[in-house]
């Protein structure tokens, strides 16, 4: 049997505050194999982006991490920076949220691409600057060989983003992370990107993590779906299962609550009561119980465990949530 390419057991994050040790991840546990898309969807706050810092070895210096992160067999917790370093750009990758923030704005585009390159695969300056604008012309940069000596702040938000996703690509990766990387690009151009994403993905074979708030592009983009919670998985599934059958009432509130065509104007959109509880406050018991119209008390004293649910649809994978008072809808 092929091992996968990403396993994550029981992966918990502890981060300092000034009101003490706040939880952030809480046992977290997931797979995934070569060239499957899997999403991570949740409010902010949630732990999706941290999940991701967690897997790249980009968390603050103090925190505190326990469990097991696996990437082609080789744990990632506990690693050495040094050899952290000789993973991340090399064997996995990330597109990170904001371009403008995440590229230098003090060198050219071209020596951005090209440092993964130099430093990971030894080439020098010329043959470097070559295939970063080979690169650039992959991800349909307009003009590439023009933007080569450019700027970050000489490009547009689209174009910023594909420079990213040429700097992750740079080493051809295993493993692609992209966090919300449509961030502030309009309707036609994030339609461009995650296209173009799609098509390197297939293309190359590598896994995808995709994190996102959005339901929409999640069904259209992943294999596998996420929902994220107060640190924790609360239920995951086969993407069309999922759309079809919805078991945590976290997850019916995220679908109830989507705008849709059709509404009539002034109409309210339908909105989870209550607020996200403080990491540093987590409740002993379940973290939605709080918002939760089905909760009982055994629901806020007793950490819920993790259930399998037999799709209603054809999948190769379980549907699993968080809740002993689930229900289809």
């Amino acid at each position: 049997m092929t091992p996968p390419l990403l396993q994550v057991n029981d992966l918990r994050v502890g981060l300092p505050t000034a009101r003490g040790w706040a939880q952030a991840l809480r046992g977290v546990s997931f797979s995934m194999a070569k060239g499957q898309t899997l999403g991570l969807i949740g409010e902010s706050g949630c732990g999706k982006s941290l999940t991701a810092l967690a897997l790249m070895g980009l968390l603050p210096e103090r925190a505190q991490v326990s469990g097991s992160m696996r990437l082609n067999g080789t744990e990632l917790v506990g690693m050495p920076e040094p050899q952290l370093c000789q993973l991340r750009g090399a064997r996995m990758a990330m597109i990170f949220q904001e371009p403008m923030t995440a590229l230098n704005p003090l060198h050219p585009i071209w020596q951005q691409i090209a440092e993964p390159l130099r430093l990971h695969q030894n080439m020098g300056a010329a043959q470097a600057k070559a295939r970063a604008l080979a690169l650039l012309e992959r991800v349909q940069l307009p003009r590439a060989r023009e933007r080569l000596d450019a700027y970050p702040h000489q490009l547009s938000g689209g174009q910023r983003q594909r420079v990213m996703i040429a700097m992750a690509l740079a080493c051809s990766p295993d493993l692609l992370i992209a966090d919300e990387p449509t961030t502030a690009l309009d309707v036609t151009v994030q339609k461009e990107v995650l296209a173009l994403i799609q098509q390197l993905v297939r293309e190359d074979g590598m896994g995808l993590l995709l994190i996102s708030h959005d339901l929409g592009l999640m069904r259209d983009q992943v294999d596998r779906v996420m929902v994220m919670y107060g640190g924790s998985v609360v239920e995951s599934a086969a993407t069309p299962e999922l759309f079809a059958q919805r078991a945590h009432p976290y997850t019916r509130g995220l679908f109830a609550a989507r705008p849709r065509l059709g509404l009539a104007r002034g109409t309210r959109l339908t909105t989870i009561a209550g607020s996200v509880p403080d990491l540093v406050d987590l409740p002993v018991g379940c973290a939605f119980a709080d918002r939760c119209p089905d909760a009982v008390e055994a629901c806020r004293s007793h950490a819920p465990e993790v259930l399998t649910i037999a799709p209603r649809l054809p999948s190769d994978t379980a549907h699993q949530v968080s809740c002993p008072r689930w229900s289809l809808s």
